[in-house]
């Protein structure tokens, strides 16, 4: 449907009326040829001035997919690094992907839940989580930003990507995203399992607001992604306590 590798309209619509860990189970191989996937160019700068090689000893990546936070992640990590993800699919992907990847640091993936952080995570110095906001309702942020929070040192860093808002109404943008969104809420209200896949979430204000409220302070970077990734921004929340 996008790319001639990628999955085709069945195989889309096949994964959308399972739960989503079997639906990222099924998509897995083909994850990667899909607009779903977090673009190299915004992952190719997202800490760019923020974290070098081999500047943190040990980093974790939530919702880590097939691994391409990962990839990079391995070189700015001396020691390990961490994925964890629901779909054992997309797990042996991402092993393939980081295990490959420049760096010297030791690769454990974890199948869970990003809501509920368990010890085997471990605690580190820098968090990310790549384009899979849309799978955590908000009703269910609190949790995940506590899971966050409870990965991580005090001093360490959650860095992400997201935006201060929403399309306008005058931008196609607009009516795709609210679309899709409408079409998920009656599909979610029809069929179980629900699958859970929701665009304009975790957006600046309420993302900073649940940050703040458990202890870390929040930076916002403008200017770093080019176009046409440019209304995108770096947010960088450290914690504090």
């Amino acid at each position: 449907m996008f790319h001639k590798n990628g999955p085709t309209f069945f195989e889309l619509t096949h994964q959308a009326l399972v739960s989503v860990e079997r639906g990222y189970d099924l998509l897995a191989e083909k994850f990667d040829y899909t607009p779903f996937r977090t673009p190299d160019a915004i992952l190719d700068r997202v800490f760019e001035g923020e974290v070098s090689a081999g500047g943190v000893r040990s980093a974790i990546d939530l919702c880590c997919g097939t691994g391409a936070g990962l990839e990079r992640l391995r070189a700015l990590a001396r020691e390990s690094i961490v994925g964890v993800d629901l779909s054992k699919g997309m797990l042996d992907r991402a092993r393939v992907a980081s295990e490959r990847a420049p760096g010297r640091a030791s690769v454990s993936l974890v199948q869970g839940d990003v809501l509920a952080y368990d010890a085997s995570w471990g605690q580190h110095e820098l968090a990310t989580c790549f384009g899979a906001f849309g799978h955590i309702l908000e009703a269910d942020e609190p949790r995940f930003v506590r899971a966050v929070r409870d990965a991580l040192v005090v001093g360490g860093r959650f860095v992400f990507v997201t935006a201060d808002e929403g399309p306008s109404p005058r931008e196609l943008g607009f009516w795709v995203t609210h679309g899709f969104n409408a079409v998920m809420r009656v599909r979610n209200a029809l069929w179980k399992p629900p699958f859970v896949m929701y665009y304009l979430t975790f957006m600046v204000p309420r993302a900073r607001a649940l940050l703040e409220h458990e202890g870390f302070t929040v930076r916002v970077d403008r200017g770093v992604f080019a176009p046409p990734f440019d209304r995108y921004v770096r947010v960088v929340a450290t914690r504090q306590r």
